[in-house]
């Protein structure tokens, strides 16, 4: 069961703002309740973006002209918080490929990574600029470019960084630990067999 490998990802780029978004405010915690995280589909950001009654806020994720983003650009300390799994698959199930912030808290990044949810770095003055861009022109397609590690849209090129490991498993389809034991099940049974059994009679 091999996984897909994870180089380039393309489309318009929606805007989250604020800084320090935690897990919380992207996966509310009555919504951790759910049998599968398919079910998650449609939830990230559910607080930020509507009333109690469920009436929209006018938050950038409903906004008619991102919609189908498939890229969002975040703040400093992006997914803070709890170390709730459910907050990058609720991101990814609602359509999202791939994030672009200042920074990322640690847990989030790893769960993310291990997701399929690459998160990339840029600095402050260009994630300015390219949401004054967005704002101006959300039409705009980008491309987000893991290989070459740069955001472009087709006139300006941005460069990204993200630390190397993170960036080899997405580039060759090694990003989920689970599935790259099922993939090499025969030697991990071999493995396993080479193992001194703590039950064993002595």
């Amino acid at each position: 069961m091999a996984l897909t490998c994870i180089r380039k990802i393309s489309g318009k780029i929606v805007p989250v703002p604020g800084a320090n978004m935690d897990t919380d405010r992207i996966i509310p915690a009555r919504f951790l309740k759910c049998i599968t995280f398919d079910e998650l589909a449609g939830r990230m950001f559910y607080d930020e973006r509507f009333e109690a009654n469920g009436v929209s806020k006018g938050h950038p994720i409903d906004a008619p002209q991102y919609a189908g983003a498939t890229i969002i650009i975040g703040g400093e300390n992006f997914g803070c918080g709890s170390s709730r799994e459910h907050a990058p698959q609720a991101i990814l199930r609602s359509g999202i490929r791939a994030i672009i912030a200042e920074s990322f808290a640690e847990i989030f990044f790893g769960n993310s990574s291990g997701t399929g949810l690459p998160c990339v770095c840029a600095s402050a003055n260009d994630l300015a600029e390219i949401r004054r861009q967005i704002t101006q022109r959300p039409e705009t397609m980008w491309t987000l470019d893991l290989e070459t590690m740069q955001l472009s849209n087709g006139e300006k090129i941005y460069p990204l960084h993200m630390p190397e490991e993170p960036r080899k498993a997405f580039l060759q389809g090694r990003w989920d630990s689970v599935a790259e034991l099922l993939e090499h099940k025969d030697a991990v049974q071999e493995k396993a067999g080479l193992l001194p059994c703590p039950h064993a009679v002595r």
